[in-house]
């Protein structure tokens, strides 16, 4: 599952850089002609130059963008393989507790991508503010620990309640997640283990559900969990 995880994040993370770097050499390309046809011939070697100069920003804002998009990425490969990790922590740590039933693939594809769309909204409402000192970072590390906090105690929940539930218990717990997500916020901030952030974070979530879901069972039973 390891392996796979990474493979498919890293499968995204190429597709959509070479996105990227295709559409910025088009704009450049497309910029460069415009601005030589309006300032007539002589200007053709001040337009190649800042094409040079606008090619090697682009190759910058590749590497950025890539790293940007890294916790969207991150949380659509996870909803592939959440069933298979929590199922896992759960026969291992929880062999006594009813198993969980598994969500239908659609659906948790559809949670996580639904999480990567929004995670991308944020993040170019942030990106601005990069040019801040510092702003754009925290705000950026906030942003990706209230995302994926969010999904991945949603999509752990879900295998126990229904959705409507299952956000709810989220919502309940609010504080308790977010802290969660900052968690998984410093993981995913490492450079190449951060591949593997859906096994952690998924791993984590399932014992936070656990955890959070026992408090408000009777005490015997939560003494029996403990």
């Amino acid at each position: 599952m390891l392996w796979k995880s990474i493979g498919l994040a890293l499968a995204l993370i190429i597709v959509l850089a070479l996105a990227l770097e295709r559409i910025i050499v088009w704009l450049v390309g497309a910029g460069s002609t415009s601005a030589e046809t309006a300032l007539g011939p002589n200007a053709h070697l001040p337009v190649d130059a800042a094409a040079w100069l606008l090619s090697i920003a682009a190759g910058f804002g590749i590497v950025v963008g890539s790293v940007m998009l890294m916790p969207a990425v991150i949380a659509f490969v996870g909803s592939f393989f959440v069933d298979q990790i929590a199922g896992e922590v759960e026969r291992t740590h929880y062999p006594a507790d009813p198993p969980g039933k598994a969500l239908a693939l659609w659906q948790a594809i559809f949670e996580g991508g639904k999480t990567a769309l929004l995670a991308i909204a944020v993040y170019a409402c942030a990106l601005p503010l990069v040019l801040i000192a510092g702003l754009g970072a925290v705000l950026f590390f906030l942003a990706t620990a209230w995302l994926l906090g969010r999904e991945y105690f949603e999509l752990a929940a879900m295998r126990f309640h229904p959705i409507a539930e299952a956000k709810a218990l989220r919502r309940r717990h609010a504080a308790t997640v977010f802290i969660g997500g900052m968690l998984i916020a410093l993981f995913v901030s490492i450079p190449i283990v951060s591949l593997a952030t859906p096994l952690f974070a998924t791993a984590f979530m399932v014992h936070m559900h656990k955890r959070l879901s026992r408090r408000g069972l009777p005490s015997n039973q939560g003494r029996l969990y403990a």
